[in-house]
């Protein structure tokens, strides 16, 4: 991310939402049509400059995969009390839940540039899987490509074989041999469908000890990441665990402008390294662009 907001809008490549062909770009709810807008949706609209993104035929064979498996995994855990959906006043579900916040055990690292969070989040994420710390952002920034203005959510080529124009996905499998990430692009405003599948989604990776790469698009009247100003921003998160108590309504991320000098993003100071979030209000946030699963 960076802490210009114009900066940001210029040069951070970003999603369109996928339709079922994956090739129109997302819009603006049309009254009558479908839910209401979201908080910043309009803005995101009227200043969004790019089209649409195409899946690859083996991204949308993946997608499909992954998707069935962690509508399947989602339920069978609903139905067996390890994931108890809250009461009608909003407290924690049935005991026979699993207690708190499961999580795939991310090592947090702060972002060494304001430009990097990208990069942090590379191997913030990767660490979720292999457990190592430490690794260079300067080599994830070069793997991804990022530049002075942040690191692409879709539209860059990265020097991997085959890559497909979402470099945060490409990078992480090719760290992660295997993984089988994939991008899910959402619209200015998420339907419920997008949300139950962000929590499928966070319980599916964080089940199988991998985290989910975030790009927030926060606009000036939408909801924010904790402890972030009440601008424009484009950012990166690493989205590493889910409450079991509420059937993943919330979820845990860790933030790379955490730990941040003032010196070096102005606004870092009460940017918390790790947080909790509702998992609704998040995918709102990355509406407009979205996560690589």
């Amino acid at each position: 991310m960076s802490a210009t907001p114009t900066l940001l809008r210029a040069a951070v490549l970003g999603a369109a939402a996928l339709l079922a062909a994956v090739t129109a770009a997302p819009a603006a709810t049309a009254a009558g049509s479908g839910p209401e807008p979201a908080p910043g949706a309009a803005y995101k609209a009227a200043h969004d400059t790019l089209g649409p993104q195409r899946l690859t035929p083996d991204q949308l064979r993946l997608t499909a995969t992954k998707q069935a498996a962690a509508a399947r995994a989602y339920a069978e855990a609903r139905a067996r009390g390890a994931l108890a959906a809250p009461d009608a006043t909003g407290a924690p579900g049935a005991s026979g839940a699993l207690a708190g916040y499961k999580l795939s055990g991310a090592i947090h690292q702060s972002q060494q540039t304001s430009y990097w969070c990208g990069p942090a989040t590379l191997v913030i994420a990767q660490s979720a899987h292999d457990e190592v710390a430490g690794r260079s952002q300067r080599d994830a920034a070069t793997l991804l490509k990022t530049t002075t203005s942040g690191t692409a959510w879709y539209g860059i080529d990265i020097n991997v074989p085959s890559p497909t124009g979402y470099p945060m996905v490409d990078a992480l499998n090719y760290r992660l041999p295997g993984a089988g990430y994939v991008p899910k692009a959402l619209p200015y405003t998420p339907t419920a469908t997008d949300k139950t599948a962000f929590r499928q989604h966070i319980t599916h990776n964080t089940d199988n000890d991998y985290a989910i790469a975030g790009n927030a698009w926060e606009v000036p009247g939408g909801p924010h990441l904790v402890g972030h100003p009440n601008i424009e921003i484009f950012h990166w998160v690493a989205i590493d665990g889910y409450n079991t108590d509420t059937a993943a309504a919330e979820v845990n991320y860790l933030d790379p402008v955490g730990g941040v000098s003032t010196s070096v993003i102005s606004w870092a100071g009460p940017v918390p390294k790790s947080a909790h979030i509702s998992s609704d209000t998040l995918t709102t946030i990355m509406g407009g662009r979205g996560y690589v699963w």
